[in-house]
């Protein structure tokens, strides 16, 4: 069923029901709409959309953070037969110029932030770009753009739809109170038609279009619904950007049984127990850093447990990247009762999900787990040959969630898309019990003295010391060695740290996997958590890498 189907039927089985809600509590502000609020929402904007031009095929850009008016603005969008195209809120103007072109995007809608990035950018972006969607305060809206309520009314009362197109399935209660701009659109979608574009997160290089199809989106319900057994009655907790596939597909696995939803604007320790304890969440999906934040504020008698209502929290999944088994240790000491699961995805299989734990394993945490629902996983040599367990190569997956391409970037895709296998640039290991173990980003390898050196086995080991709160391993050029490790290490809040302390320590470690580099400094990392190791590399090594096309030969 395609997504925006789902919605209609939401709205009409759970129409009063609270569908989102949304949490800022750094200004005590909190909202809610229902499943028919949320349904009608889409649909006035998706006419609002085609009464400017926009038809089935185009691509509308959607540069926000996250908000309640978020999912509604990207199923109108949907609804239209456009393709949503959700940017990175990171990303600075070169980078917004640069999706923005290779999307030819004829509408941009965009919040208060991204004013200033847009002033140098906008005139070149309007060689294609017809119509500016605010979705801030509307005093500050642009003069160039309309704000997004106005866009809405002025534009979606200008479209004609016979009553017949209005609710298809023939519900007379939900067509009650509601007006000609309320109704869908008469927009025939394909399961196999485009549907978005999301950009990669850029921390391996320039950020590269994938292009997702409305499969590729229904996949995704049905992935995390199965991985994680939500029911209508589950209560997501959302807080990474809904730009990106992690959190959104993840949401998925809840819309598609009418779940509520909390998104929650803010990532410190109470914000986050709060809206646990106040909105009964049960499933809370965190990035690793969020979680070891929460520790440490529990640690540091900066939070009580027993101020919160936590009971019904049923499950912890953290995803997005390698998760260190030491952090799960330590939070199954505060939280025993709670399940746990990791997922591994890619923007190209449509977010996470193609290999998982599985709350059932959790006896196996440190391995991302077993192929997902109705996904296929090898771990490969250069060759295309699968290997044996024990032995590091490619992790490739096929299943329906493989992208269909990346967008006018054929020969990108024939790299990446073989024979309908999908080749994820990880390193990757089997074991004995068929559980796959991430090695390390094959571009992120360290070949030190001809020795392959994994960085994320040593950021593991090293976060098992007590004061260390972040760690990233890169390799830094050496004359006679060719790379050495170099550890970036962030100490816990209020503790100290010293080189002699790493050193010692890191006597754990086999002798070439030591670190011969300590700088004590912050670990940047993007918006999902991921180590932005391109750059530290720029900062304190070089950023060309050596052909680690070896690996796995």
């Amino acid at each position: 069923m395609i997504i925006t189907e789902i919605l209609a039927r939401n709205s009409r089985i759970y129409k009063n029901e609270i569908a989102l809600i949304e949490r800022s509590p750094s200004d005590q502000h909190r909202q809610e709409i229902t499943w028919h609020q949320f349904y009608i929402s889409a649909n006035r904007f998706a006419n609002a959309l085609a009464a400017t031009g926009v038809k089935k095929g185009d691509r509308v850009v959607q540069l926000m953070t996250n908000c309640l008016e978020w999912l509604p603005i990207y199923f109108g969008i949907l609804n239209t037969g456009a393709l949503a195209v959700p940017l990175n809120f990171r990303f600075e103007s070169d980078k917004i110029l640069l999706c923005t072109e290779v999307a030819e995007a004829k509408v941009f809608i965009f919040g208060d932030e991204f004013i200033e990035r847009l002033a140098g950018i906008r005139a070149i972006l309007e060689a294609t770009v017809h119509t500016w969607v605010f979705t801030g305060e509307p005093r500050h809206c642009p003069s160039y753009a309309v704000p997004y309520h106005i866009f809405v009314q002025s534009n979606s009362s200008n479209i004609e739809i016979s009553a017949s197109k209005i609710d298809p399935q023939g519900d007379d209660d939900l067509l009650e109170g509601i007006s000609l701009e309320d109704s869908p659109l008469d927009v025939y979608i394909n399961i196999e038609d485009d549907a978005a574009l999301y950009f990669t997160s850029g921390t391996t290089g320039t950020p590269k279009a994938v292009l997702l199809t409305h499969r590729n989106l229904e996949h995704a319900c049905y992935v995390e619904n199965s991985h994680h057994q939500q029911k209508h009655d589950d209560i997501f907790l959302c807080i990474p950007p809904l730009y990106h596939t992690g959190a959104k597909m993840h949401w998925m696995g809840s819309f598609i049984v009418g779940g509520k939803a909390v998104i929650l604007k803010g990532v410190k320790p109470e914000w986050i127990l709060e809206a646990v304890s106040e909105e009964r969440a049960t499933i809370v999906w965190l990035l690793v850093p969020w979680a070891h934040d929460i520790l440490i504020a529990i640690e540091s008698n900066k939070v009580a447990l027993a101020d919160y209502q936590l009971e019904q929290w049923r499950l912890l999944h953290i995803g997005a990247q390698p998760v260190p088994p030491s952090l799960i240790k330590e939070w199954k000491e505060y939280f025993p009762s709670h399940a746990y699961d990791t997922n591994y995805g890619l923007t190209e299989s449509t977010g996470p999900g193609c290999v998982h734990l599985g709350i059932e394993n959790e006896h196996k945490v440190g391995a991302i787990g077993v192929p997902g629902f109705d996904w296929e996983c090898r771990v490969v040599d250069a060759s295309g040959n699968d290997l044996p367990a024990g032995e590091s190569g490619e992790l490739i997956v096929r299943g329906p969630g493989v992208m269909k391409e990346y967008y006018k970037n054929p020969e990108a895709t024939r790299k990446t898309i073989i024979n309908g296998w999908l080749y994820t640039g990880d390193i990757a290991r089997y074991d004995r019990e068929g559980f796959i173990w991430l090695v390390d980003r094959k571009k992120d390898v360290i070949i030190c003295g001809g020795e392959n050196i994994f960085p994320v086995e040593i950021e593991h080991f090293f976060m098992q010391y007590p004061k260390i709160q972040d760690i990233a391993v890169i390799g830094v050029p050496d004359e006679r060695l060719g790379e050495i490790p170099a550890g970036i290490i962030c100490a816990k809040p209020g503790m100290t740290l010293t080189k002699m302390e790493i050193t010692e320590f890191g006597y754990g470690l086999p002798r070439y996997k030591r670190l011969r580099k300590i700088i004590f400094a912050e670990v940047p990392r993007n918006a999902t958590g991921k180590i932005e190791k391109p750059k530290l590399r720029r900062l304190y090594a070089r950023d060309n890498r050596l052909d680690v096309d070896k690996l796995v030969q």
